[in-house]
């Protein structure tokens, strides 16, 4: 069974910005994220069927924006430093193009200091609900505009918007991009 470890290292040390980047890249075997409170995450890898239907969502959201340019396509190898606290890399990203063009090219080089437009986390079999849904509250704090939750243990998907109540659509579903990603259509 894969599962994710937090380790807090307040006691000890308060890692910057940084020291957070040289940490994830001398230990580029393991994905780290950190959350709002500093606590370092140790995100386990996923299995053979998550990793495909990860690549298949990218894939959808790639081809999408290949086809209207409006931004950029993010895997969940991507940090993204949250303006409001906290590193993350979710399992899709899309950034719009107008954004990522106000970053410089030394901070595209590292985690982007921005948080995405949209975002997909596809729960695994493994994961636990809470956490996942307090990785979508940190991103809307962050100023996220969409986001989806895939959740295929309990046949539905949370729906955060920027200033709403989170919607819980069942699945099967058709999922709408709305006014964030203009066209764009999931059939889950």
């Amino acid at each position: 069974m894969m599962t994710s470890f937090i380790l807090n290292l307040d006691p000890i040390l308060h890692l910057t910005d940084a020291q957070f980047v040289q940490l994830c890249q001398a230990n580029p075997d393991l994905k780290f994220e950190r959350n709002p409170k500093g606590e370092l995450i140790i995100v386990s890898p996923v299995g053979g069927l998550g990793g495909q239907q990860e690549a298949d969502l990218i894939r959808q959201v790639g081809n999408w924006n290949e086809q209207t340019g409006l931004g950029v396509v993010f895997s969940s190898s991507t940090i993204f430093n949250l303006p409001k606290g906290g590193d993350r890399s979710p399992d899709v990203a899309w950034v719009a193009l107008d954004r990522w063009n106000t970053l410089t090219p030394e901070q595209r080089a590292v985690f982007p200091p921005l948080c995405p437009d949209f975002v997909i986390e596809l729960r695994s079999r493994t994961d636990k609900l809470p956490p996942l849904q307090e990785k979508m509250q940190e991103y809307l704090r962050s100023g996220l505009r969409l986001g989806w939750l895939i959740n295929p243990q309990d046949h539905q998907v949370e729906i955060y918007r920027l200033g709403q109540a989170v919607e819980i659509v069942e699945l099967p579903a058709l999922l709408s991009g709305e006014n964030v990603l203009p066209g764009f259509t999931l059939q889950l």
